[in-house]
C-alpha cells in the first residue's frame, strides 16, 4: 500500500490570508487549516462574549437535484428530508445498511427540487460515494460541489450586528436552521443561521474567488465589536462545551443513532424504505429493553485533562470511555464527554473517575451541554 504522506494537503481560498495573520496551520482531513492564530483560550472567549470568524471551507458540499431529489434523500438518509420546507435546514445522518453511522449531516433545501448536503470534511468522499450509489433508479443528480464553495462562519453574540452592517438580507426573520440567498459586502452568498459553537451565528457559503473579500469585510465590520479570527482548536472546545457530537469521537460506524442517544433523528414514520431501516428498527427495540451506554458530561474535580479513549471507572470497574476531553475556558476546569453504563449516567452520580495513566481522577457526572447561551 502506498503512503499518503506524499499527498499535499488541499488549501482553502483563504490560505495566504491565514499565513499572513500568523496562523499555526495543521493538516486536518487532508486540508491545510488554521489551528489557531494566537491564544486558543482568547479565541474561544471571543466567540462566547463577542464574535469569532472561522474558515470552514474544508466541509464537503454535495448538491442533490432533480424531480426525485427528495425521494432519493429520504431513501439515502435517516431523516424526513422531503418534509423540509424550502429555505430551511435539517440535522440528520447517513447510515450503513447495518445501522452504523457513516456521518452526521446538515441538509439545506435550496429550492423545490434542489438540496445541499453538507458533510464533515473527513467523510465527504464517503458520503458522496454513498449518495451516488444510492441514487441508482432515482431521477436525481448527485454533484460534488466541494470546489464550488468557500465557507466562512461568524459566530458569537455580536455576530448578528456585524453581519447586519454588511447585508440587507432579513437576518431578524432568519430562524435557527434556516438559510436564504443574499448579498454580503457585495458578495452573493447563501446565508445560513447554523453553527457548531453553541452561540448564535451564521455560516456563509460563497464562491472561493469571493472568500478573501468577504473575510476582509467581516474583519473590518467586526473590529469595533472585538471580532477575532478563530482556528479549529477553539472550534473543538466550543462544540465540546455545547455538547455537540464530533464524528470519529461521539459518532462512528460502530454506533447506531440509538447508541449515540440521537435516535430522534431517525424518522420511521416517513413513507417507503430507507437504508438501514430494518437494522435501526431492531436497534431502537434493543435500546428500549437494554439501554445502551449513555453520552454524559464529566467535569474534573482536579486539573488533569482527560483525552479520547481514556477509561471511565467506578468501584474498580471500567464503566465507560471518554470520547472527547479538553480544558474548558468557560468553566475553567477540564471537561469531557463520555459513554458510560446507564446506571452511572444520572447527573450527580458519585464515585466516577477517569483513568489517566493509571491514576483514577475524580469526575462529576453532569447533563449535557456544559454550556447554554442566554437567549
Amino acid at each position: 500500500m502506498s503512503s499518503n504522506a506524499s499527498v499535499e494537503p488541499r488549501r482553502t481560498a483563504l490560505d495566504a490570508l491565514h499565513r499572513s495573520l500568523g496562523a499555526t496551520m495543521t493538516d486536518f482531513a487532508g486540508w491545510d487549516m488554521p489551528l489557531r492564530y494566537g491564544s486558543e483560550r482568547d479565541e474561544h472567549l471571543a466567540v462566547r462574549t463577542r464574535a469569532g470568524l472561522f474558515d470552514l471551507s474544508h466541509m464537503g458540499e454535495i448538491t442533490v437535484s432533480g424531480p426525485q431529489a427528495a425521494a432519493l434523500l429520504d431513501f439515502a438518509l435517516v431523516g424526513n428530508i422531503g418534509g423540509v420546507k424550502t429555505g430551511r435546514a435539517r440535522y440528520t445522518m447517513i447510515c450503513r445498511a447495518d445501522g452504523g453511522i457513516l456521518d452526521d449531516l446538515i441538509v439545506y433545501r435550496l429550492a423545490d427540487t434542489e438540496y445541499m448536503v453538507v458533510a464533515n470534511a473527513s467523510n465527504a468522499q464517503v458520503v458522496l460515494d454513498a449518495l451516488t450509489e444510492r441514487a441508482a433508479g432515482f431521477d436525481a443528480e448527485v454533484r460534488d460541489d466541494r470546489d464550488a464553495y468557500a465557507l466562512l462562519a461568524v459566530q458569537g453574540p455580536e455576530s448578528p450586528g456585524i453581519l447586519k452592517s454588511l447585508t440587507d438580507a432579513d437576518l431578524d426573520g432568519l430562524k435557527y436552521y434556516a438559510g436564504l440567498p443574499g448579498t454580503v459586502a457585495g458578495v452573493p452568498a447563501l446565508i445560513a443561521r447554523t453553527g457548531y459553537t453553541g452561540e448564535d451565528g451564521f455560516e456563509l457559503f460563497v464562491a472561493p474567488a469571493d472568500a478573501e473579500k468577504l473575510w476582509q469585510a467581516l474583519t473590518d465590520a467586526g473590529a469595533a465589536a472585538g471580532l477575532a479570527p478563530c482556528g479549529l482548536s477553539c472550534r473543538d472546545t466550543l462544540r465540546l462545551e455545547a455538547g455537540m457530537p464530533l464524528y470519529g469521537h461521539e459518532l462512528s460506524t460502530s454506533l447506531t443513532p440509538f447508541d449515540a442517544g440521537l435516535g430522534r433523528v431517525v424518522k420511521f414514520e416517513k413513507e417507503g424504505d430507507f437504508v438501514g431501516r430494518e437494522a435501526l428498527s431492531a436497534a431502537a427495540a434493543r435500546a428500549e429493553s437494554q439501554p445502551p451506554r449513555v453520552l454524559v458530561g464529566l467535569i474534573a474535580e482536579g486539573r488533569r485533562v482527560p483525552r479520547a479513549g481514556y477509561p471511565v471507572v467506578a468501584g474498580g470497574k471500567v464503566i465507560g470511555e471518554v470520547t472527547s476531553g479538553a480544558p474548558s475556558p468557560t468553566l475553567a476546569r477540564p471537561i469531557a464527554m463520555a459513554y458510560v453504563d446507564a446506571e452511572h449516567a444520572a447527573p450527580g452520580t458519585t464515585g466516577v473517575g477517569v483513568d489517566i495513566r493509571g491514576s483514577h481522577e475524580p469526575y462529576e457526572v453532569v447533563a449535557l451541554p456544559f454550556y447554554k447561551r442566554r437567549k
